[in-house]
């Protein structure tokens, strides 16, 4: 059996069309076993893809702003949808049931400075009327660092993904009060990428097929059948069963995942919106530029 080479940007239950590829049976079904490794500096996401370490990986399509912005091109192409929604949330220390995101303002909030989670984080804040000058921003760094951090006392609230805050509101540790994707709305957030000549292969085909099955999946099943110990457990073993199913299925609620795997030119649309916004970017960007659409 051929061994596809997976690779993920981050490891997070709301990449379950993408984990369940090869946590389920649709992989073995087209014929292909598979690898799976999270990219370190040592084995970025582009570099594998265009040095053949990997096949595909998960990631985003505003990582190709940067070299768009210098005037570079590449073969990476971002040829299926993840995310149509932001998976961050906003956590804080007690229940409050009349939290609003103006509720932060003059608190300490830890907030996950990587590039995308932080331009969405600051776009969500632009809907609601508020910026970063708004609380004091808080950066520990990594997200091992931001849940350490905040497990050890500092900050009143905590911006991260799931499954991280739904274990911490396990543990009695926090409330999630906040769905960022929520105050966003649809974009185009996560995405697959490969080298645009790998996506001309049969073992592309093969992937694409077993995808769009496991997508299809994802969105129906019930959580607690895809968190079981028997699929995405084993690639969470600090994370307890029901936490990951409570996300999930939270991720379910709000419309993440989309059967329709291509990107679609509105969420497109307000992915610029959010880098435009951010500072990020300095124009709009066509859309074949970095996707290769799915017929």
């Amino acid at each position: 059996m051929e061994t596809i080479k997976l690779m993920a940007l981050r490891h997070s239950a709301f990449y379950s069309p993408y984990l369940m590829t090869f946590a389920g049976p649709f992989l073995k079904q087209q014929g292909l076993a598979a690898s799976y490794e999270v990219a370190t500096a040592e084995h970025p996401v582009d570099e594998s893809i265009l040095n053949g370490y990997c096949h595909l990986a998960q990631s985003a399509i505003a990582t190709r702003f940067a070299d768009l912005e210098a005037g570079k091109e590449s073969r990476i192409r971002h040829f299926a949808q993840i995310n149509e929604r932001d998976g961050f949330y906003i956590a804080g220390r007690e229940k409050d049931d009349d939290f609003s995101w103006q509720t932060l303002k003059g608190k300490k909030v830890l907030v996950d400075h990587f590039f995308q989670p932080h331009a969405m984080l600051a776009y969500a804040l632009k809907k609601q009327g508020m910026d970063f000058s708004d609380f004091e921003v808080i950066n520990a760094g990594d997200v091992s660092q931001i849940e350490k951090a905040f497990r050890h006392g500092e900050a009143d609230y905590v911006h991260l993904q799931g499954p991280y805050p739904q274990q911490l509101e396990a543990e009695g540790r926090a409330i999630v009060l906040a769905s960022v994707g929520e105050a966003v709305g649809p974009v185009a957030f996560s995405s697959l990428c490969a080298d645009k000549d790998w996506l001309q292969t049969d073992m592309a085909k093969a992937f694409l097929s077993a995808y769009t099955a496991s997508m299809q999946y994802v969105i129906e099943a019930p959580a607690i059948e895809i968190a079981s110990k028997q699929k995405e457990a084993a690639l969470f073993p600090d994370i307890e069963l029901s936490v990951l199913s409570h996300t999930i299925a939270s991720y379910q609620r709000l419309g993440c995942w989309n059967s329709d795997i291509n990107t679609s030119e509105q969420a497109f649309n307000t992915l610029l919106d959010v880098f435009l916004h951010s500072g990020a970017i300095s124009r709009r960007y066509d859309y074949e530029q970095l996707i290769a659409g799915i017929k």
